[in-house]
């Protein structure tokens, strides 16, 4: 036991002796942090091979490891060791991993989609620090290809107003400028956006790239320097093309510059830095810096840049070209993996609009179907409601049928009333013809019983006058008899004579009785044209109430038969009431049953013509009667007092 446990110690120290020594490393690209244990006797190439490797990078010729020393930065160099530089004391020691050259054509010479990758945040870094000056216009639109890069496809749906709202994507001196706010930046960005559609990240970032290496400042690292006579502060620029000379208030356009191509030789010693151009007619230029370090540094840049700028003009290396073929088909590969992608998106996006047209054609079936429910639940209730309508309409059109019925009877009635008025209006007219001849016959009577009393006076006037005639001559006989007889006592008289003067007492005897009997006939006959008179007048009285009776049952039998027969307008001929013509008397009779049923009904009605003209002729008939019957009355008076006289 006791020999195990000292071998067990021995194999522990000898471990111990073996196991190097280490420090800690933290590494820091654009997008990552890496932490690192390196030996101790690791060389700066072996660090950046490690961090090469962990990142996947190829193109190595572009980067470098950068460090802070004081107020400047220095790159660390490959081919020594890393403690022996003037690394940061701390633990871990910061390195960051940034692009120490840059190309002159990014679509030519940047083949790795990583190198694309560090290239566009180092990039975007410089110009949002304001490290590089780009116009507000450039701005928004590498402001756009970044959203691109970052979001992909733009989609108002997922997009929406605000999503830009925590992303730098403008340098503060732009936002500055101008007096827009966020919203304002984010609208005029979007607009861009939107318009990258189908735009890879790679591709996005590679245009991004594109627009900002015809930048004035891209690639390029600035040194102050002063001149050698007038102690002139000056900027030296170093950048893929040559060494350029500005002015300390300008950045962008060189007061000088010299190309790789016309550069024979470039040195230092100490603080002073010399630039020898190849043409020897050209003088030297010669310049200052402030530190010994920043020569050196400077010395470093112009050698990396002078060799890529060589290595650019020669054939590509078997390396290059592996790589290339091999980013070729990479970008084969992904470019058919996106039409792939985007074939199956579309496909996708073609079936979600299918399935949302699906969706929106069920909720619209299910609407309508809903909708067809509810107008069949209407329908059921109008239905049931028409039933009702139909039944009420149908007990309503029994009730009219009932009404018509009732109607077309009394039209029938109102046409049989009618065909009795035109009778009994036939029959006026025959009993006002019929008045009319008795009139005329009166007429002729009275005119003939005037002649007859005119005969009658005349001869009564005779009469009298034969009769005064008479009376003198008795008289003139009996004075002559009277006086004859005393004075001549004369002879007896005859039978003759006893018998003439006999027979002239009964002459004047019979002319008397005439006379009486004459007057006797007279007067009754005058009595029985008076009664005669009497009782036409009272005729005639009758038959103008009857008239007028008439009139008003015309009135109302005409206002309720067009009531009855209002939809289609009717006439009614005028009323004439029955009447009997018979030995010379008018019988009236007016239609009782008429008369009744237009006084129930209260219906007005106008006189027709024909009635109209009826009662002027017999108001005319009636004046010619009570004239007639006046002047015969007149007359026979006359004729009455004749005998008293």
């Amino acid at each position: 036991m006791a020999e195990i446990t000292c071998r067990c110690n021995m194999s522990i120290l000898g471990l111990k002796k073996k196991q190097p020594k280490t420090f800690k490393v933290k590494v820091m690209t654009m997008d990552a942090e890496m932490e690192f244990s390196c030996e101790v006797k690791w060389k700066g190439k072996d660090l950046f091979d490690l961090v090469c490797r962990t990142i996947g990078l190829r193109e190595t010729w572009f980067f470098g490891l950068r460090y802070m020393v004081k107020d400047t930065y220095a790159w660390l160099k490959p081919d020594k060791r890393v403690l022996d530089q003037d690394v940061p004391k701390d633990s871990p020691i910061t390195f960051h991993f940034l692009a120490k050259f840059f190309p002159e054509k990014v679509e030519d010479e940047l083949v790795q989609e990583i190198t694309q990758h560090l290239f566009f945040l180092q990039v975007k870094k410089q110009i949002l620090d304001e490290e590089i000056f780009c116009s507000p216009e450039a701005s928004v639109l590498l402001a756009s290809y970044a959203v691109q890069a970052k979001y992909g496809d733009y989609d108002p749906n997922f997009h929406k107003p605000g999503f830009l709202a925590q992303d730098e994507l403008l340098p503060k001196r732009v936002l500055m400028q101008y007096q827009m706010t966020p919203d304002m930046w984010e609208e005029k960005i979007t607009a861009w956006y939107a318009e990258h559609r189908g735009i890879a990240r790679d591709e996005a970032e590679m245009e991004y790239l594109k627009i900002a290496q015809d930048l004035d400042m891209y690639g390029v690292s600035y040194f102050s320097i002063t001149q050698n006579k007038r102690d002139t502060e000056l900027l030296l620029g170093v950048d893929a093309q040559g060494l350029h000379i500005y002015s300390p208030n300008s950045k962008l356009n060189p007061n000088k510059s010299f190309p790789w191509s016309g550069i024979r030789n470039i040195s230092y010693s100490e603080k002073e830095f010399t630039i020898k151009p190849l043409e020897k007619k050209k003088d030297v230029f010669k310049f200052y810096s402030s530190q010994l370090r920043v020569n050196k540094l400077i010395l470093q840049l112009c050698i990396g840049n002078h060799d890529l700028f060589m290595r650019r003009r020669k054939v590509d290396s078997i390396e290059v070209q592996q790589m290339k073929a091999q980013a070729k088909e990479e970008k084969a590969r992904k470019k058919m993996e996106r039409q792939i992608l985007a074939r199956e998106k579309q496909m996708r996006e073609d079936a979600e609009r299918a399935k949302e047209e699906m969706e929106r054609r069920l909720f619209q079936l299910q609407d309508e179907a809903r909708m067809a429910n509810e107008a069949l639940l209407r329908s059921e209730e109008t239905a049931d409601l028409l039933a009702e309508k139909a039944q009420i309409a149908e007990e309503e059109a029994k009730l009219l049928a009932h009404k018509a019925a009732e109607a077309e009877q009394e039209r029938q009635r109102l046409e049989v009333a009618a065909i009795k008025t035109k009778e009994e209006k036939r029959l006026m007219e025959q009993k006002m013809r019929e008045a009319e001849q008795l009139a005329v016959k009166l007429v002729e009577q009275s005119e003939r019983r005037s002649k007859e009393a005119d005969h009658l006076k005349q001869d009564l006037n005779e009469a009298k006058d034969a009769e005064r005639r008479a009376k003198q001559k008795l008289l003139e006989i009996s004075k002559t008899t009277y006086q004859a007889a005393p004075a001549c006592a004369g002879p007896p008289v005859s039978p003759d004579s006893d018998a003439s003067a006999d027979g002239s007492f009964l002459r004047m005897d019979f002319k008397d009785s005439d006379m009486k009997r004459l007057s006797m006939e007279i007067e009754r006959e005058r009595l029985e044209y008076m009664e005669r008179s009497k009782h036409l007048q009272d005729q005639l009285k009758e038959l103008k109430s009857e008239i007028e009776s008439l009139k008003l049952e015309e009135q109302q039998q005409a206002g309720l038969y067009t009531l009855l027969t209002e939809p289609r307008p009717y006439t009614e001929p005028a009323y004439l009431p029955h009447s009997n013509v018979s030995d010379g008397q008018i019988s009236p009779r007016p239609p009782e049953h008429t008369h009744t049923h237009r006084a129930a009904a209260g219906v007005p009605s106008q006189p027709s013509p024909d009635c109209s003209c009826f009662i002027k002729q017999m108001k005319v008939l009636f004046f010619f009667f009570s004239l007639r019957a006046l002047l015969f009355v007149s007359c026979s008076s006359d004729a009455t007092l004749l005998p008293g006289n």
